[in-house]
């Protein structure tokens, strides 16, 4: 079969973006490095006289075959709707684009419905070959391993099914070019070596044994209790998470403190469930969440007929908490006449429940919680002192996420685990634009916002695929003003916040050119999707199917608005 060349569709070389500020080079949405091919090269050698060539080679291969399916999962962004086809042959370009060989395609047998593909493709000016010859001289076998793990990567992702290339010519074995054969796995026989080079090879096992054994025998020695639930490994984390396992197997009081969304509730919890009380109940009540005239009733109990309403006696928190761990957040919302009766339940461990008489002892340990100043509300009377001074023996303060931005790629990692198990949608984690994005932002909601605004990302997300800036924010930040563009004459162009921006620097200030421009724009930011791109122009799609055939066709000399609206 005959697949239509894509190169008129998607332009690989205006997603290639230099930021001279941060010094950093995207592909689209995926962090590229810049590196001296002679310094690869040397590392590639090491990697052979460290771990031998059988060894070597397919931990190459295993590199290439990450690096193939990220670039598959950028080539469907890329093609979107189009041809799936499209998107096939976009590896090749892709691998030209990133400077290691030049693909010419000899044979392409591409099935889709049956899922099989056998192919033959010529590599040109291979970099791995270059390398390889300069290193160790012209051999006996084929060395470009990293680009035949691209390829197969590449391919499997694309195809959903494991697809193995080989390499039968070689430069590094004094042929004139390389050559490659790719086949679905399954044709192959088992023990195939290109087959089995997908397997990872554990180097170290014994001695990996070995430290496990020693690890399991010093945790035991210490007994020392593991973050389990809570996520972090920044200093601030650590800092806060050391307080809270001192105090864990203790009766003791615990404030914690912190911005709202930190996730105080979480540590409570943490706290009880390594704790002695762990198999007793964990009891949570939002102190700011109940009405002042209810907050009695709910911590204390009540009996029957002790406000309207009150048709049979119920347990309050402090019963059902009895023997386990009563957790209550946003202390600093609680009335003052609650304050007191709580001061005194901490006092003597005896409460009576609202409307009654009878005394009831209960065994608790008490957690609290607040995003307030404490101490501020003591002074400005609006917090007993003698209670500030009861709850606040052992405070922990919780740092907000902004001063924990270590911690973000741990969370981001977790809650789209989470979600995608919500949503029924496998989801590859964030863009490294994506990350960058997240890294940066200030966090005012904390770890609650990282978590809708990620909730956001999955539902946006295709199946399959990673979460891209975008699909993260409303108003997403437009490109610094250092970035910059290839141009596909190789020629590095500034880039504005849009492309008429880039034209009115330019000094061309024609609205014919602006329009160009800002269809130009629209349709690179939507990846060539025209329903998406018509919507961030505020046009119908008719309207810009009309403007984009406009563009393909030679300009009217009589028409001098070109207004299509």
């Amino acid at each position: 079969m005959r697949i239509a060349d894509p190169s008129e569709r998607v332009d690989l070389w205006s997603r290639l973006r230099f930021d001279a500020e941060s010094g950093a080079v995207w592909l689209d949405e995926q962090r590229m490095l810049l590196l001296h091919a002679r310094s690869l090269g040397a590392l590639r050698t090491e990697l052979i006289k460290s771990l031998g060539v059988e060894r070597a080679s397919a931990l190459l291969i295993r590199m290439g075959y990450d690096s193939g399916a990220q670039d598959a999962e950028l080539a469907r962004k890329l093609v979107g709707d189009g041809p799936i086809e499209d998107m096939f042959l976009l590896g090749p370009r892709l691998h030209s684009l990133e400077g290691v060989v030049k693909v010419e395609t000899v044979v392409s047998e591409l099935d889709l419905d049956r899922g099989t593909f056998h192919g033959e493709f010529r590599w040109l000016d291979s970099w791995e070959a270059e390398a390889h010859i300069a290193a160790f001289g012209i051999g006996e076998r084929c060395t470009c391993w990293n680009q035949l793990g691209y390829a197969s990567g590449y391919t499997s992702a694309f195809m959903g099914r494991a697809i193995v290339f080989r390499e039968t010519m070689c430069r590094s074995k004094g042929d004139p070019h390389c050559h490659i054969v790719a086949d679905t796995a399954d044709t192959l026989p088992e023990d195939d070596p290109h087959v089995r080079a997908f397997a990872p090879d554990d180097i170290a096992g014994q001695l990996r044994e070995m430290a496990e054994e020693i690890g399991q025998l010093r945790a035991f020695l210490r007994r020392d209790l593991e973050p389990g639930s809570l996520i972090g490994r920044s200093p601030k984390f650590l800092t806060a998470f050391n307080l809270l396992r001192q105090a864990a197997a203790s009766p003791i009081t615990v404030l914690l403190t912190g911005e709202t969304g930190v996730g105080k509730e979480v540590f409570a919890r943490w706290l009880h469930e390594n704790g002695p009380r762990r198999a007793e109940p964990f009891v949570a009540i939002n102190c700011g969440a109940i009405p002042p005239e209810l907050i009695e009733s709910e911590l204390f109990g009540a009996e029957a007929g002790a406000y309207t309403g009150a048709h049979k006696s119920r347990a309050g928190r402090f019963e059902r908490a009895d023997g386990g761990t009563l957790f209550l957040d946003e202390i600093g919302d609680m009335p003052l006449a609650a304050q007191v009766k709580l001061l005194r339940v901490l006092q003597t461990g005896e409460i009576e429940r609202l409307g009654g008489d009878k005394v009831r002892k209960v065994d608790v340990r008490l957690i609290a919680a607040t995003n307030a100043d404490l101490a501020s509300a003591v002074a400005e009377k609006r917090f007993r002192a003698d209670l500030f001074y009861r709850l606040n023996p052992y405070p922990i303060e919780i740092p907000p996420l902004r001063e924990r931005s270590d911690d973000i790629p741990l969370f981001v990692d977790a809650l789209i685990e989470r979600l995608s198990a919500r949503y029924g949608k496998s989801v590859h984690g964030v863009s490294d634009r994506a990350m960058q994005a997240l890294m940066a932002y200030q966090w005012p909601g904390n770890i609650r916002e990282l978590e809708n605004v990620l909730e956001r990302g999955v539902l946006l997300a295709q199946p399959g695929s990673r979460i891209d800036r975008e699909a993260l924010f409303v108003n997403p930040a437009p490109h610094a003003a250092s970035d910059a563009f290839v141009d596909p004459h190789g020629q590095v162009r500034p880039l504005g916040s849009d492309g008429a921006a880039t034209a009115a620097q330019a000094g061309d200030l024609t609205l014919a050119r602006h329009e160009a421009a800002l269809v130009e724009e629209a349709m690179r930011r939507a990846s060539g999707n025209i329903s998406e791109a018509a919507r961030l122009l505020g046009l119908t799609r008719r309207q810009l199917d009309y403007r984009l055939k406009c563009e393909r066709q030679p300009p009217n000399r009589d028409d001098a608005s070109g207004d299509a609206l």
